[in-house]
């Protein structure tokens, strides 16, 4: 006789309700327990900030729905089975604001928040120290592309009318609507196609969909970062597969190159001018072992590009190899690099001179295809070919113009500087994220005209926006003022960019990344053309950005 099955499951949470006048809070940052204890006195201020607006001007009551965890020194979300469990005991149907302050890692909450019923609003502090407003742009970007409705907003203070009549708004009615008319959607029929520039972007579009650009990455899904990790069919439909590589091997081929071509490598550079804040104390100092180290990455990375016949190449960084080895920044912005330290592949012969070989930060594919684009572009058509993703950082206004910050830890070649290779200075790593220390290549960026581009996916479908704007060197005091409002280590890019206002991008960007190439004043326009053709060949939808859609 067959005895019956009995199910155990555990037993299901007792949800946290809003009543009427209430709304819950959330908030995430990082997975790192000492990024997040550095940043609770912040999110600690805006949280009163926004419980006393919520309170005093709209007459509504906040309830966190997750304790403060006093053992840990913090009240983040910090792991996505965190995140999971939180959302499991709210009321689906709830209003959820999601206080972002610093950097977040969008799988802690987004599974949940796609599943959530109620309305959503990410909610950013606009400040450089605590970026928050790279977190809410990463889980924007995380949101649309899992097909999830949210609402987005963002202030300095939390008291400005921009905040206050957003706030209003979704408290109303669940919805923030922004302007995002900044974009102009382009197709096929549009005049560019048939133009001069257009027609050998098309041709630049064919050839990858017939040759296919292979983008490298040593593993991926860095920081969180879902809206980084697109599907496999949008990928191949625009003719740029990947080529899934593992970052263990990379050790395993870093241990190969000997210490006599490690140091003729440092050398190189040092000759040329780059100069390292050497120290003698590794664990919070940079030493020369560490740069060491990064040259044995730089050189194996180009013999992995040789070996796979690769486009692009990136590495996961920080919860990849943070832990084993120093970090990857130095060999990132070389490798991205056409002025490169000759790296010989095992038989003696240079890998690719005098090419830049673009560098996919952090693995993210949405800027990995609009760097591999570019760099298609600009090398066949004869133009500085070196590309970088920035984070979308912060900005201010200097003398009644708004100046982006764009920043970056890894990938900058030594092209986007002031002075080149003599222009970058290496500092540690920050040893809050970086145990192993390694050298950055900070500086200032040069100024100059540029074009810029973000591709995002909607479905398996890949969405383009293009840009253009101009970098500027703002005066050494300024400058400075803003490094020290950022990350200091890091090179830095001060810029506007063209029809494109501070709360234009915040409100329509996808990603708290962009992708920028220089490109000299007279060609600028004629790139751009070329390359909107080419994506809309390969298959993509195509948004040029502010001036640039009206000007061409």
């Amino acid at each position: 006789m067959t005895s019956m099955l009995t199910l155990t499951l555990p037993e299901p949470k007792t949800r946290i309700k809003a009543e009427a006048g209430e709304v819950l809070l959330v908030t995430n940052a990082d997975l790192r327990e000492s990024a997040n204890v550095n940043c609770w006195p912040v999110q600690q201020k805006f949280e009163n900030k926004l419980k006393t607006v919520l309170t005093e001007r709209f007459g509504v009551t906040m309830k966190r729905a997750h304790p403060v965890k006093t053992d840990r020194g913090h009240g983040f979300i910090s792991s996505q089975r965190e995140g999971s469990d939180v959302f499991e005991g709210i009321d689906p149907d709830a209003p959820v604001i999601v206080l972002l302050t610093a950097w977040q890692y969008s799988h802690h909450l987004a599974p949940s928040l796609v599943t959530h019923r109620g309305p959503v609003l990410l909610l950013a502090n606009f400040d450089g120290t605590w970026p928050g407003l790279v977190g809410m742009l990463c889980m924007a970007g995380t949101l649309t592309s899992l097909d999830k409705p949210y609402s987005r907003l963002w202030s300095e203070n939390f008291d400005d009318t921009f905040f206050l009549e957003g706030l209003g708004s979704w408290l109303k009615s669940g919805t923030i609507v922004h302007k995002t008319d900044y974009l102009h959607p382009l197709d096929k029929s549009h005049p560019i196609m048939r133009s001069p520039m257009g027609r050998l972007g098309t041709e630049v579009g064919r050839y990858i969909l017939e040759h296919k650009e292979i983008i490298g990455l040593f593993d991926s899904f860095c920081m969180g970062m879902i809206n980084g990790v697109f599907p496999q069919k949008a990928l191949t439909s625009v003719g740029m597969p990947l080529e899934a590589l593992s970052q263990s091997d990379l050790l395993v081929e870093m241990a190969k190159v000997p210490r006599s071509l490690r140091e003729e490598c440092l050398s190189w550079y040092e000759t040329r001018g780059m100069r390292f804040n050497f120290g003698s104390d590794p664990a919070s100092d940079l030493t020369r072992e560490q740069v060491l180290e990064q040259c044995a990455m730089l050189i194996a990375m180009a013999r992995f590009v040789q070996r796979f016949g690769l486009s692009a190449v990136g590495v996961q960084y920080q919860q990849g190899l943070a832990n084993s080895c120093a970090a990857s920044d130095f060999a990132e912005g070389a490798i991205g690099s056409a002025e490169r330290f000759p790296i010989p592949d095992e038989q003696g012969r240079i890998i690719r001179p005098g090419k830049a070989i673009p560098c996919i930060n952090e693995v993210d594919m949405g800027t990995a295809i609009p760097q591999t684009m570019l760099w298609r572009l600009l090398d066949s058509l004869g133009l500085p070919s070196e590309t970088t993703l920035h984070d979308i950082r912060w900005g201010s206004i200097f003398e009644g113009t708004f100046y982006w910050d764009f920043e970056i830890s890894g990938s900058i070649p030594f092209s986007h500087l002031k002075g080149g290779i003599a222009g970058a200075t290496g500092y540690r790593q920050p040893p809050m994220y970086f145990p192993k220390g390694g050298s950055t290549i900070a500086g200032q960026g040069k100024a100059g005209s540029f074009i810029w581009a973000r591709a995002h996916y909607e479905g398996t479908e890949v969405v383009l926006h293009i840009g253009t704007g101009k970098a500027v060197e703002l005066p050494p005091a300024e400058f400075d003022r803003r490094l020290g409002a950022t990350t200091r280590e890091w090179p830095l890019m001060n810029c506007v960019l063209d029809g494109v206002g501070r709360d234009d991008l915040m409100a329509g960007h996808q990603s708290n990344h962009i992708t920028v190439a220089y490109v000299a004043e007279e060609h600028l326009a004629d790139v751009a053309r070329a390359l909107a053709a080419q994506g809309l060949t390969q298959n993509m939808r195509v948004f040029l950005a502010g001036d640039l859609g009206t000007r061409i």
